[in-house]
């Protein structure tokens, strides 16, 4: 997650010195409700210390409005196509949300 923020603080800030976009709030969704938890919570427990720096980036971006976390179920996440092994419906779905279409399929 805190990867992913530092990327998107990167590209808004790209975008903004192109003058390409106003600045709005960011999105960001994720999958797995323990690290929403670990983000908004301000007590570390002993299974969290390495992970201390990261939590406290990304909570300063929520905190500050730049960032807003949504939540995704693992069924409907679009990053799934490219990680995972899909057949059948749950592939036409992705494909369909993402736009993307079968060039050889007959008309």
């Amino acid at each position: 997650m805190a990867l992913a923020t530092s990327e998107i603080v990167r590209i808004k800030q790209l975008l903004q010195e192109l003058k390409f976009c106003e600045n709005e709030q960011m999105k960001l969704y994720c999958d797995n409700h323990a690290t929403f938890h670990i983000a908004s919570n301000l007590v570390f427990h002993e299974r969290t210390k390495h992970i201390q720096i990261d939590c406290h980036f990304v909570r300063e971006k929520i905190l500050s409005k730049d960032l807003i976390t949504e939540f995704v179920s693992s069924n409907e996440q679009l990053a799934n196509m490219f990680t995972k092994s899909l057949r059948g419906a749950t592939i036409q779905f992705i494909c369909s949300k993402l736009g993307a279409y079968d060039l050889y399929a007959l008309v």
